[in-house]
């Protein structure tokens, strides 16, 4: 249970080192992947600076599971999430869904719009198994699979069109996702805004268990902002 408390981390050093753009002990998916950067520990000064080195000077960063940062780092934003993982969930198949892959990727990104399930970048699609459900041909509601670490899969971007929530779509797709995670072996978890009650009672009434609370910062790091873009 220790890797969830630094699940990007776990994941980048771990199965998803494929994706790791890496100096020592700061890590970072690309910015078209997971806009996310992670620390081996977050207390140690040398995973700062090498996080520093890796992202450049003056450029902002979001990490997950930071209490406080080192002088010369500055605070540009953040909020609070919520960590659930699965304890009670049933998991099942549903016929009716579609497996997503890079050629979905506008239907994706346009359901993403309409719903703001929460970040979804152009190669999101790579870190896992997406599916979706369809009606018509249009994408109507999807999730899918983000962070994979030792023993755990995140099961992410579940959303609905608003034009078809209350029918279960959600639940369902959630459910299937969760049974591709566990013929795997690994457990479901999930991450949600602590302000989105909602989500997370949809979640707990499903067989999801609230572990945690962790705090998200965006950060830029010490010295001149040559222009450096979010990450």
């Amino acid at each position: 249970m220790r890797l969830l408390d630094n699940a990007v981390w776990a994941a980048l050093a771990g199965p998803h080192a494929r994706f790791a753009e890496r100096v020592g002990r700061a890590a970072r998916y690309p910015a078209d992947v997971y806009a996310f950067a992670a620390l081996a520990d977050p207390a140690d000064p040398v995973a700062w600076a090498d996080l520093c080195t890796l992202v450049g000077a003056g450029t902002t960063v979001r990490i997950k599971g930071v209490d406080s940062v080192p002088g010369g780092w500055v605070v540009v934003g953040g909020g609070e999430g919520v960590q659930l993982v699965d304890t009670g969930l049933r998991a099942e198949h549903a016929p009716e869904t579609v497996r997503l892959g890079p050629d979905d990727v506008p239907d994706i990104l346009d359901l993403v719009a309409r719903t703001r399930p929460g970040p979804f970048l152009k190669r999101t699609v790579e870190l896992g198994t997406y599916l979706g459900i369809r009606d018509k041909g249009r994408l109507i509601a999807m999730a899918g699979e983000r962070l994979t670490l030792p023993g755990w899969t995140e099961i992410s971007a579940v959303c609905t069109d608003p034009a078809y929530r209350g029918r279960g779509l959600a639940t369902r797709l959630v459910r299937a996702v969760a049974a591709g995670i566990r013929e795997r072996g690994d457990t479901a978890l999930l991450h949600a805004s602590a302000t989105n009650t909602q989500a997370i009672r949809l979640y707990e009434s499903i067989g999801f268990t609230l572990r945690r609370r962790t705090r998200i910062v965006q950060v830029r790091t010490p010295g001149t902002d040559h222009g450096a873009e979010a990450l």
